[in-house]
């Protein structure tokens, strides 16, 4: 592990994840452990060597482990409940990330798993008295299922539960509705289509 030398909170954290990638792959285990085949799908262009020294690297620091799932035969990796402290810091990066985030996916990459840690850390910053529902997110032919609560908000794939209301739309659109960037009247003018109570999704959606 290389050093800053230096006695500070911040340079100690990035000696354990300011490696580049490393970070992602706690992204990727806060959505849910993982096979090591799952995380090379689902970090699109990093090199499988690579991943295999940023496993060891974060696993060594105390961030992840390994766990023997079905037969006893199947490797996944986990966060730690120490690693799992991270979804905070990350949720603060990815809030600070909106002006970044204005101009579009342009050429790059986008999963639509990736709104399940975005859409809530973006709305958090928002909460207030809102009505508990389900609102599904429809992202090309994936749906996931916004649930709407006083304390707060989760996404997750849709497990075929009843839904409030459908918001059919790019994922700019939906980042844009919940960093606040958009209003729901401007997202519709753009083309996105809500089935359903419409009053549910402007209940979430609130500036």
């Amino acid at each position: 592990m290389r050093s800053y030398g230096q006695y500070c909170g911040l340079a100690r954290s990035l000696e354990v994840v300011g490696d580049r990638w490393n970070l992602l792959i706690v992204r990727q285990l806060l959505l849910a452990p993982a096979r090591y085949r799952d995380l090379i799908e689902g970090l699109p262009g990093i090199a499988t060597n690579l991943l295999a020294d940023r496993l060891r690297d974060l696993e060594a620091s105390g961030v992840i482990e390994r766990r023997l799932t079905g037969t006893g035969n199947t490797v996944e990796y986990a966060l730690t409940p120490w690693g799992a402290q991270l979804r905070e810091p990350i949720e603060g990066l990815i809030r600070w990330s909106t002006p970044l985030m204005t101009s579009g996916p342009g050429t790059d990459t986008f999963r639509p798993e990736w709104l399940a840690l975005a859409v809530p850390a973006l709305l958090a910053a928002r909460v207030g008295d809102r009505p508990s529902a389900t609102i599904g997110l429809e992202i090309g032919e994936r749906t996931f299922q916004l649930r709407s609560a006083r304390t707060g908000f989760e996404v997750a794939p849709h497990d075929g539960g009843e839904l409030d209301a459908t918001v059919r739309a790019d994922p700019a659109f939906i980042l844009g509705l919940a960093a606040g960037a958009l209003s729901v009247d401007d997202a519709l003018a753009l083309g996105l289509r809500i089935d359903g109570d419409e009053s549910v999704v402007r209940s979430a959606f609130a500036a």
